[in-house]
């Protein structure tokens, strides 16, 4: 299984750690193309490519070829609603965790979709259960 995993990179990068376990977890059901995602020397300039039309192009490429798309959407991210978006267009089954969190609204465009499985969570164990029962 292809598996594209979607986290804020320019909107911010303090969950860094908790994409990282995640991924971890993820890759035990397949393969995760945006396994930089989780990485914490990846800043939230969005270093990952020599440009933004690069980064676009490689991110959609690894998207279309995706079987499915895991997105942690409680950093507000334009390019992980961007993402979620186009998953759903191409009728990928999408799934978007969020963590309740103060100061930290989940958008209507996420919450009111009903062609994704929306899961809130409290802990990373919680979350990791949510995939399996997701991916299974």
């Amino acid at each position: 299984m292809k598996i594209y995993f979607a986290g804020s990179i320019r909107g911010g990068r303090e969950d860094a750690v908790l994409y990282s376990e995640l991924i971890e977890h993820l890759k035990t059901y397949g393969e995760v193309l945006t396994e930089h995602i989780g990485n914490p020397a990846l800043t939230s300039k969005g270093d990952d490519g020599p440009t933004d039309k690069y980064i676009h192009d490689r991110d959609i490429k690894w998207l279309q070829s995706s079987d499915v798309l895991v997105a942690e959407v409680t950093t507000v991210s334009m390019g992980v609603g961007y993402e979620i978006g186009r998953a759903i267009e191409s009728g990928k089954k999408t799934l978007c965790l969020y963590r309740p969190t103060a100061g930290k609204n989940l958008s209507a465009m996420i919450s009111g979709c009903d062609n994704l499985t929306l899961i809130r969570y409290t802990n990373v164990h919680e979350a990791k259960s949510s995939i399996d029962t997701f991916l299974k």
